[in-house]
């Protein structure tokens, strides 16, 4: 363990681009185009100064949340609802705020925000039954029944659907550990695209 950190911070540091490794700007940049922001993610900026860490958390993240079959928005939901009931505030509102973004895939309306609207009947029914049955995967997984994955292949999932949907579970718990421990705050890039 080094103990030499000048840092009096008893959380995770925010490492900025300009101070990373050049190992940990090449994950930066990869978060920016695979996310499709002009900026890095707190969460990401909070694991920069141990690369391997932070290798290893965006893999995942990028694998789970960013590929697959599963709709982006739904997977975008799911963590939103999850992060809400169990009140991790970062990831609540930045994952809120891209799913809100692409609201415009569920419905016409410009005032339409999926995140206010998960009960609306709007809302396919196969989404809620996802949102529903990997909620409580991530929250109690060991309530999970022969019945939950029957629910999902009656919504319409494939086998390999709905192992990606599960997988959803296992990230938020990952993502919302990860922002509730390092006390990172929302960014500014997000407050901002949500106003």
């Amino acid at each position: 363990m080094n103990n030499t950190s000048t840092s009096k911070a008893k959380r995770f540091k925010i490492v900025n681009y300009e101070d990373a490794t050049p190992e940990v700007q090449a994950i930066y940049d990869d978060t920016k185009r695979t996310l499709q922001i002009p900026f890095v993610l707190n969460w990401i900026k909070c694991q920069g100064s141990n690369a391997t860490l932070l290798s290893g958390n965006w893999n995942k993240l990028k694998s789970t949340l960013m590929m697959g079959n599963v709709p982006n928005v739904l997977k975008q939901l799911i963590i939103y609802n999850v992060s809400k009931e169990r009140n991790c505030e970062y990831c609540a509102q930045a994952h809120g705020i891209f799913a809100d973004s692409m609201s415009a895939m569920i419905s016409d309306n410009p005032n339409f925000r999926v995140t206010e609207n998960l009960d609306s009947p709007i809302i396919p029914e196969s989404y809620r039954t996802a949102i529903s049955v990997v909620s409580k995967a991530a929250l109690n997984s060991s309530q999970i029944t022969e019945e939950d994955f029957d629910l999902l292949e009656k919504a319409g999932f494939d086998e390999e659907e709905i192992q990606e949907l599960m997988a959803q579970a296992d990230l938020v718990n990952m993502l919302n550990t990860l922002a509730d421990i390092s006390g990172i705050k929302l960014d500014n890039e997000l407050m901002e695209a949500q106003a």
